[in-house]
């Protein structure tokens, strides 16, 4: 019987698909895979650290999509979701998908087929409700930015609808949680570390970083919101339901609320 080995990778996608690779190319037997901020040694196995290579990542990629296109989101959802031990339920996923025959489809009654599918889609959830909550404030930079603190790594997921929506704006999204964001310089959209140490809510104190013309923009919307509101139809349980109170510290409208 082989030795099982835990792989440790660098937390990124392309690191997980290359521990992947390796796994498969070198038929190891996975203890488990592991970002290398949170590995444990196991008691009894050996760990090997995994170098990203995104060749191999890509065969990793393209061969999931080969068997099946709605596979692929799930997986990539998935992982984003850094749920715990996630990365060896979709090595296991991976597994059973590599050995599923041609024009057949993946067993849904399978325990860790429905896990990975049902995570995908609590982060799907979550990525729907970032592009619907994110309020943008314009700093005195001319830019356009927002606080988020999504359960999940919905960054990587929202920035074609941010680029579409404002093409013509500089913006940036800022994960709070996180401590990175996502950059839009009117050409390209790329990731940024940041770690910035006065996070501005929606709160009625007033920033330097913002212009006062954002200010008086903020309060015309609450005025606005305020007056479209019909007291006797105003239901606080359906609205919590579809405006959770998690994300009121960040929107606009709610500024006197938090």
């Amino acid at each position: 019987m082989n030795a099982s080995t835990t792989l440790i990778y660098d937390g990124s996608f392309n690191g997980f698909l290359t521990a992947v690779f390796v796994a498969f190319d070198e038929k190891i037997n996975v203890a488990d895979i592991q970002r290398n901020n949170r590995s444990q040694s196991g008691l009894f196995s050996d760990t090997e650290t995994v170098f990203t290579n995104v060749e191999k990542a890509k065969r990793v990629w393209n061969g999931i999509r080969n068997k099946s296109h709605n596979a692929i989101s799930n997986v990539y959802f998935a992982f984003l979701s850094e749920a715990e031990g996630v990365e060896l339920m979709l090595y296991t996923y991976i597994q059973k998908l590599m050995r599923m025959q041609s024009g057949k489809y993946l067993d849904y009654s399978d325990s860790t087929v429905l896990y990975i599918a049902q995570l995908a889609k609590k982060v799907g959830r979550e990525k729907h409700r970032m592009e619907a909550f994110v309020r943008f404030q314009l700093t005195k930079d001319d830019i356009y930015f927002a606080n988020i603190e999504p359960d999940f790594d919905v960054l990587p997921l929202i920035s074609k609808h941010f680029r579409d929506r404002y093409a013509d704006q500089k913006w940036l999204i800022y994960d709070v949680k996180r401590k990175y964001g996502i950059y839009y310089d009117l050409n390209h959209v790329e990731m940024v570390s940041l770690n910035l140490k006065n996070i501005q809510h929606n709160k009625t104190v007033k920033s330097d970083a913002f212009t006062n013309e954002e200010y008086e923009y903020q309060t015309l919307w609450n005025d606005y919101f305020k007056s479209t509101n019909i007291a006797s139809r105003i239901n606080p349980k359906l609205h919590t339901q579809h405006v959770p109170k998690r994300y009121w510290k960040y929107l606009s409208e709610k500024k006197e609320a938090v």
